[in-house]
């Protein structure tokens, strides 16, 4: 599969326009973290897009969001992209996290939220405005984009990189795509 297939799969199933942001942002945050890793970019970027898939028919259910994932993506991508997104749900699938893929979904997919919320509260609104020096102060400030799990954004360590080091792969990785989120 390509990037492109795998976006076009993501709107066949998800009609909201933030989602499908947040999954094609996730996607390229993954990428930057293979490219660090020295990892498979594509195959990790293809999982960051497609982890949330099932989300606008899981949201009421949130036990089975990944699992219904998983199962739609069960002949389009290799088992340890599915375990990822199984595991990108842990507190609720009870699929751990142990590979560094899994590690890396979870913290991208937190990242991701947080640095939007960066984005939005600059004047013009672009993720090029916002600084690693910011994100740090925001992740800081516990009533800041309350949803965003700092928790999972600390699983970086399981990648053997600093919060820091997070910080400057997601925004940098974010910038390249800015246009295509109008962000």
């Amino acid at each position: 599969m390509q990037r492109q297939e795998a976006i076009e799969l993501v709107k066949e199933n998800v009609s909201n326009k933030n989602l499908v942001n947040h999954m094609i942002s996730v996607g390229v945050i993954m990428k930057g973290l293979a490219n660090k890793l020295n990892r498979d970019e594509v195959l990790w970027e293809l999982t960051g897009i497609l982890h949330d898939i099932d989300y606008e028919e899981t949201a009421n259910d949130f036990k089975r969001h990944g699992l219904l994932s998983a199962e739609m993506l069960e002949r389009k991508l290799p088992e340890k992209s599915i375990k990822a997104i199984k595991s990108h749900n842990f507190e609720n699938t009870g699929v751990n996290p142990k590979s560094k893929m899994d590690f890396a979904l979870i913290c991208s997919d937190a990242l991701s939220g947080l640095l939007v919320a960066c984005a939005l509260i600059k004047p013009s609104k672009k993720i090029q405005d916002v600084e690693v020096k910011s994100v740090k102060k925001k992740f800081k400030s516990k009533d800041f984009a309350r949803n965003v799990k700092r928790e999972n954004i600390d699983l970086c360590e399981k990648l053997g990189i600093t919060r820091t080091e997070l910080f400057e792969i997601g925004l940098e990785s974010m910038k390249k795509i800015s246009s295509d989120i109008g962000l």
